[in-house]
């Protein structure tokens, strides 16, 4: 993505960077900053986060992490034909594609592998530290929008801790669009406060638990008891496939129900099935049944279906989401970032859980923001000074923490990477 030298730009550094939603990231940005297309969805784009010193779409600049060799743009094209994408879109932005794709590196560990955690993660820093540098970029955001991964047994680190640890290596923000571990991983958590470095995550909420985090609230707001909700998920695409591993699937659903569980203040019967159907490609169906007791115990029933192409709901959170994290760390905020909640199905932090309350939190984090303006170049660094230094050398004695780890087994915890 082009910008004027004279526009810091900031890079998006995506984990799983030639899927269906990471391409439709790149597409969506390079159609809205060219025209193209309207910014619908795209939260950042409303007047409540106007002034709030965001990065420009047009100054976003991506590369990422993955352990596919589709090029994006072939894969654009995909998505073209099944209807994710406009048709003829990949082509008007083919440029913005293919600089994207110069920026992939190759993710792991692949089968086979022999590196060590630490050697994975140092080698993973480097990319990113190398893409800043090259990239002549003020800053980065890591964002993991990978496939989803079974819950990890044990001290060894599962793949999306280890790019979490790379990324605050690397002096990065990070977030986790994902269920997977990322720094929820023990040996990560315990050096949160070292690295002074944003966080948010995470699982993205896109449909379900969306819909889910509106109507638990009503019900409760409207003293209405809910006996049971049950659901079922349709989805192909890579993420149906990996769903359709049962302890993936498990780590998806925690989120689903930990929803209901904060808006009705009781686990209702019922649970939530994710059935892998390939045919279905990018595009999911979502139903809900809730029985619940009115006036007098009158029983009934409310159903819900949601249809949506994932990628399409996905795209525009995960730019919202690299946005304010990557102005959050320039205004030298650290450690998880509450306030959006709203984006999540298991927020980092403390905070609502309904959608209403947590939209309400994100406005006056845009108000802070924008409030703080005035004091632009006197917090938080990027990388024009030194965009290889270590984030565990730069965030000594700051406030908060920003996750960070070590770089094997949880007897490591003491060491700086």
């Amino acid at each position: 993505m082009s910008a004027s030298d004279s526009v810091p730009r900031v890079g998006v550094w995506l984990i799983g960077a030639r899927g269906s939603v990471a391409t439709t990231v790149v597409a969506g940005c390079a159609a809205m900053t060219a025209g193209l297309h309207p910014p619908t969805g795209l939260l950042t784009e409303t007047p409540p986060f106007t002034g709030s010193g965001l990065p420009a779409l047009s100054s976003l600049v991506f590369g990422g992490h993955d352990t596919v060799d589709c090029p994006l743009p072939k894969r654009a094209e995909v998505l073209a034909a099944g209807g994710v994408l406009p048709h003829g879109l990949p082509a008007l932005v083919s440029a913005e594609l293919a600089a994207a794709e110069r920026e992939i590196r190759p993710g792991g560990p692949l089968p086979g592998d022999t590196r060590s955690e630490e050697d994975l993660i140092a080698a993973f820093a480097a990319d990113i530290r190398s893409f800043v540098r090259r990239c002549r970029l003020t800053r980065a955001v890591v964002v993991n929008v990978a496939s989803t991964e079974p819950a990890p047994t044990g001290d060894a680190l599962p793949p999306s801790s280890l790019y979490a640890a790379a990324a605050l290596r690397a002096g990065c923000a990070y977030v986790n669009f994902t269920p997977s571990t990322g720094l929820h991983h023990p040996s990560l958590r315990r050096q949160a406060d070292s690295f002074g470095l944003p966080f948010a995550g995470r699982d993205g909420k896109t449909g379900q638990t969306l819909l889910r985090s509106v109507l638990g609230p009503m019900f409760t707001q409207r003293a209405l008891t809910v006996r049971a909700w049950s659901g079922t998920n349709l989805l192909g695409g890579g993420d149906g496939a990996s769903l359709a591993d049962p302890s993936a699937a498990a780590a998806k659903n925690a989120g689903k129900e930990r929803v209901l569980a904060d808006t009705l203040g009781t686990t209702p019967e019922g649970e939530v099935h994710i059935d892998d159907v390939p045919a279905l490609g990018d595009w999911k169906t979502a139903w809900d049944h809730i029985a619940f007791d009115g006036f007098l115990g009158t029983r009934m029933v409310l159903q819900t279906t949601w249809q949506g192409c994932d990628s399409s709901l996905a795209a525009p959170l995960v730019l919202d989401l690299a946005r304010l994290a990557a102005r959050a760390h320039e205004r030298g905020l650290s450690g998880p970032l509450s306030e959006l909640g709203f984006y999540f199905k298991d927020p980092v932090g403390q905070g609502p859980a309904g959608l209403g309350e947590q939209y309400a939190r994100l406005v006056g984090f845009a108000e802070r923001l924008r409030e703080e303006r005035s004091g632009d170049g006197q917090r938080g660094g990027g990388f024009a000074d030194d965009p290889v230094a270590e984030g565990a050398e730069g965030a000594e004695g700051a406030d908060g923490g920003g996750g960070g780890g070590s770089a094997g087994s949880a007897d490591r915890s003491g060491e700086q990477w």
